[in-house]
């Protein structure tokens, strides 16, 4: 299995590159086209914000990106590794250790507390270091507010506070690369830009943000928007070393 995490990606070439890439999905009815012909790169770093309508194929571009689904042609590579190379056992522990997912829906366990659903990804990777681990994930819950809370379950706490639990969740594992779908919203606003500042905070870490949104008042906090349209790139600036290999 490739080392995403040696992989050296210099400033001048993308952190994650799409060549062309292609999904679609065959039903009773015949084929449906979700993504035709995508290509785009994000280099370290950047707050991606990814826009378009209900069906456009935000969803199925993310779920590219952190390998949740598999591209039907074309090329996508994060961090120099191509993910379309990997087997499904690989493609699983390559996510673990290198991409937080962030879903609107929150994704928490709710029979246990909010601390081990923050330390549950670093036992899915085989990171899990017992106390080193435990204060970990106490320290990233504080860093969302949520010092107070740690040994609650998620149904003793709100859905702002929920989604919070689920992105100190997704950074257990110290990911390069963060992406969120519609991660505001069920959030009221306030609680929203809150999130929002968290993310900004990662991206000056340098961590990649991508977040997929519906919400047009949010676009002047991304460094890059991306429109999407029928599963095509309609807008936005693709990166223009994104359909070019090393």
């Amino acid at each position: 299995m490739p080392d995403p995490v040696t992989a050296a990606v210099g400033s001048s070439v993308p952190f994650v590159r799409l060549q062309d890439v292609v999904k679609t999905y065959r039903t009773a009815a015949g084929d449906v086209p979700a993504l035709t012909g995508v290509s785009a790169g994000f280099r370290r770093g950047e707050f991606i914000g990814i826009v378009g309508k209900s069906g456009a194929g935000k969803s199925t571009l993310v779920n590219m990106i952190t390998g949740v689904d598999r591209a039907t042609s074309g090329r996508v590579e994060v961090g120099g590794v191509s993910i379309m190379d990997l087997e499904e056992d690989e493609i699983a522990l390559w996510r673990g250790c290198n991409v937080g997912v962030i879903y609107q829906s929150f994704e928490l366990l709710p029979q246990v507390s909010l601390l081990e659903n923050v330390v549950l990804p670093m036992d899915f990777a085989g990171s899990y270091q017992g106390r080193g681990s435990l204060a970990r994930a106490e320290a990233l819950l504080a860093e969302v507010g949520l010092a107070d809370h740690v040994r609650k379950t998620p149904t003793r706490i709100s859905g702002g506070q929920q989604q919070r639990v689920a992105i100190a969740r997704a950074l257990a594992n110290d990911p390069s690369l963060v992406v969120a779908d519609e991660p505001m919203g069920n959030l009221d606003s306030a609680t929203a830009e809150e999130i929002l500042r968290l993310f900004e905070r990662l991206v000056d870490r340098g961590k990649t943000v991508v977040v997929v949104t519906h919400d047009e008042t949010l676009l002047g906090r991304f460094s890059r928007v991306l429109t999407i349209a029928d599963g095509k790139l309609v807008s936005g600036q693709p990166d223009t070393d994104a359909g070019s290999h090393s």
